[in-house]
């Protein structure tokens, strides 16, 4: 059977995005610290003076860059996961029992992920002020919460997929 081309691709870009994420942890890491080590300085950089009218919206900013940093631990999770796939699939073995797991797994933390936006989003909703807005792109996400369910599904698929393989290979 002839592989697809994009495969190779497929590696590429998850090795990419892994380097990337790998990258934005760190950034997330090092903001982390800059708010511990330089509190005042970082939140003036960042546009919020440090005074007591602000304090609730640096705790939540602090808030949101843990949970940002979690997420790139979970966004990890979901690619090492598709790129075990992705390489089951380049050797011709896609239909196999580790690959229904990992779907199941993708899955999960997905849901994590969508959870964790709503987190985000609800953290910026009750920190904000008019003086000082903070504005998220985190929340609910019909297309996030879509990606759930399929990969639930998916994963099921996979897992028959591989018992009738299975099957079929007992009865040749």
């Amino acid at each position: 059977m002839k592989r697809p081309a994009s495969l190779p691709l497929a590696q590429t870009v998850l090795r990419l995005l892994l380097t990337c994420n790998g990258l934005f942890g760190a950034g997330i890491l090092a903001l982390l610290i800059a708010m511990l080590a330089a509190g005042p300085w970082t939140f003036t950089a960042l546009g919020v003076p440090p005074s007591p009218e602000t304090l609730s919206l640096r705790q939540g900013m602090a808030w949101v860059a843990v949970l940002g940093g979690l997420a790139t631990l979970l966004n990890h999770a979901v690619l090492v996961r598709l790129k075990a796939i992705v390489d089951t699939v380049q050797v011709g073995d896609a239909f196999v029992a580790a690959n229904a797991r990992r779907l199941r797994d993708i899955a999960w933390v997905l849901l994590g992920l969508q959870l964790l936006g709503l987190a985000i989003g609800a953290v910026g909703e009750a920190v904000s002020r008019p003086a000082y807005p903070l504005h998220l792109d985190a929340g609910f996400s019909v297309s996030g919460w879509l990606a759930v369910v399929l990969s639930f599904v998916l994963a099921r698929v996979f897992a028959e997929g591989t018992a009738m393989r299975q099957d079929l290979e007992g009865t040749v």
